[in-house]
């Protein structure tokens, strides 16, 4: 049998049953240690710690609701604007072939957290699916963190340098 080292991945599964709520803690981390890439007055945008595939993003508003009715008119723009913000910073640094848009509403859906409202920006390649997902049930995500979320706020700075 085949091994794929995957280190990153103990941290999420070592932690079990967490307490808190990842939208609510994160923004009161610096962007850096939190992988946000924007935030706004009503909702963030940042990267997921456990990608589908590189550049995956998520956006959450800062209100803890599970429901997107729960959100003020204001606040369910503002995290559409984000939505679309992130696809075009994944455009102008990942230059992805389309993405999966979405969000999972409650745990019978998938969500993970389903007591935040959230949607996952998950950027696609042609050809992006191969032998290791099929056959080994893995995803290889060739980029670090890290190093996406500085190409996307680098792209975003750069974006509200020229619209002033």
């Amino acid at each position: 049998m085949e091994r794929l080292w995957a280190p990153w991945r103990m941290a999420y599964i070592s932690q079990g049953e967490r307490g808190g709520c990842i939208f609510c803690d994160k923004p009161g981390e610096s962007d850096e240690a939190a992988m946000i890439v924007a935030r706004g007055a009503h909702a963030f945008l940042m990267m997921n710690a456990y990608p589908y595939n590189n550049g995956h993003l998520l956006v959450a508003p800062y209100s803890h609701v599970a429901e997107l009715m729960l959100l003020s008119p204001e606040e369910r723009l503002e995290v559409m604007d984000f939505v679309s913000l992130g696809v075009d910073l994944l455009a102008d640094v990942c230059s992805p072939d389309g993405y999966n848009i979405g969000a999972n509403l409650g745990r019978v859906a998938g969500a993970g957290v389903a007591d935040h409202v959230h949607f996952h920006i998950v950027p696609r390649w042609n050809g992006d699916t191969n032998f290791m997902p099929v056959i080994a049930d893995v995803k290889v995500i060739p980029e670090a963190l890290e190093a996406v979320r500085g190409k996307l706020q680098a792209a975003h700075s750069e974006r509200r340098r020229r619209n002033g």
